[in-house]
């Protein structure tokens, strides 16, 4: 058997049995590691080299979350939730609920879509805009695995289709760069049309989602969201400062392309302003971390996961497997080269990262078969897109559970894995199929 195969199949088994995914993803990564040949040493040691790819990311989780709890003490995040609370109505009618909760969602959905490229913030904007909608969504009884959908769908959508922020980094830098490497002769016209046709697969899990899935209304804990919300009054003094604190922290941002210094600034200002001078700074930074700390630590694992998976070299023989079960069946060719996409990326947790991996082996396999350019740039991303949405490891994941969790009552597994899994991934397969067959 397959090391891969193997690997990411007991990463999910363990995942869903309730297995904490940091403890997933060490057991598989070790497991890969012998099945693909490796001794325990070899295995450990890809493991640990691996860890280091992962720091980054923690260490911006972490900075993040001490700059979201920071933002919640100004009172800024309290006026908000206040504002849109009020919207509901002392009479909080039907009408007036569903026209709240509609733009909720909007406003959420254009966030996330913003995040990739108008404001290439990725998931920054996460953990310091949900938390205090936490109250809001309760009153509107609004199912939390309905926004996880929502954020997905805007962050993994986006950069499929949009060549601009991290839409241009993934289709022209990753994508187009890394297909031409291999001859295909694709210019950068090509790729938002192709990638147009699975971008409908992900449009179409999302209407699944809000007007099927997650209609119903699901009730939360009101004093488990309240207890997570810190007590503060409203200063405008405070609300001057923090929108200062936000501002720079999205300058900094986009200036040094790292969330790192975004948030440390942001922090900074909140430290030195007075504005936290009612709360020990050192408390405030060790709250965020603490909240962010589950998510860091996945996202340290998936490094080493993935630097063990590639270490075994059976990511290659995988794809080269393809063609003994192939034969000379095109379709068969198209459905198997995107189910060993989705499972390569659910494994690395990373679209971006899966796209080197498989470029060199899909596009002399897509050519062999007869496939067109543009039905081959539509195989290699999506085989690439698919995981990203449904991986324990993704960030496009562990963002939405790192804001509809803070108080407790989103489960990153069962209520923002499986939704997105089960609304992108199988409809992604469907268009992208369908894509590759008629382009």
């Amino acid at each position: 058997m397959n090391a891969v195969v193997i690997a990411v199949c007991l990463m999910l088994g363990l995942s869903l049995a309730r297995v904490n995914v940091v403890i997933a993803l060490t057991v598989s990564a070790l497991v890969a590691g012998l099945v693909g040949g490796m001794s325990l040493q070899q295995s450990v040691d890809a493991f640990n080299t691996g860890l280091g790819g992962g720091a980054q990311i923690a260490l911006s989780y972490a900075l993040l979350g001490a700059f979201a709890v920071a933002l919640s003490h100004s009172g800024l995040t309290t006026l908000i939730s206040r504002k849109v609370i009020s919207l509901l109505g002392k009479e909080q009618n039907g009408a007036n609920m569903n026209r709240v909760r509609w733009t909720l969602l909007l406003a959420i959905l254009a966030m996330a879509v913003s995040s990739q490229n108008l404001l290439p913030i990725h998931i920054a904007f996460i953990p310091i805009l949900i938390p205090p909608l936490l109250h809001v969504m309760s009153k509107l009884k609004l199912d939390r695995r309905l926004v996880a959908c929502v954020l997905t769908f805007g962050l993994v959508t986006t950069y499929m289709i949009l060549p601009i922020g991290f839409g241009g980094i993934f289709l022209n830098d990753i994508l187009l760069a890394n297909l031409n490497s291999n001859n295909l002769n694709a210019v950068r016209e090509q790729i938002p049309t192709a990638m147009m046709i699975p971008a409908m697969g992900m449009i179409t899990g999302l209407l699944v989602a809000v007007f099927i899935t997650y209609r119903k209304p699901r009730e939360y804990k009101e004093e488990q969201i309240l207890a997570a919300e810190p007590e503060e009054t409203v200063s405008g003094r405070n609300i001057v400062i923090a929108a200062i604190a936000i501002a720079s922290t999205l300058v900094v941002q986009l200036i040094t392309g790292s969330m790192i210094f975004g948030a440390l600034i942001g922090f900074i200002i909140f430290s030195f302003s007075g504005a936290l001078k009612h709360v020990a700074d050192q408390d405030v930074f060790n709250q965020g971390v603490r909240m962010m700390a589950n998510i860091g630590f996945i996202m340290i694992s998936a490094a080493g996961f993935a630097a063990v998976v590639k270490a075994t070299g059976d990511v290659s023989s995988l794809v080269d497997s393809l063609s003994n079960i192939i034969g000379d069946n095109k379709a068969l060719a198209a459905f198997l080269m995107l189910l060993v996409g989705l499972l390569i990326t659910m494994g690395i947790g990373s679209s971006f990262s899966t796209i080197p991996i498989i470029a060199t082996i899909y596009v002399p396999l897509a050519m062999s078969f007869g496939f067109s350019v543009t039905a081959t740039i539509a195989l290699v991303g999506t085989a690439a897109a698919l995981g990203d949405a449904g991986s324990p490891a993704s960030d496009s994941t562990l963002g939405p559970t790192a804001g509809l969790n803070a108080d407790g009552q989103h489960d990153h597994i069962k209520d923002s894995v499986i939704p997105t899994f089960i609304h992108y991934n199988i409809p992604l397969l469907v268009f992208g199929w369908i894509a590759a067959m008629v382009l």
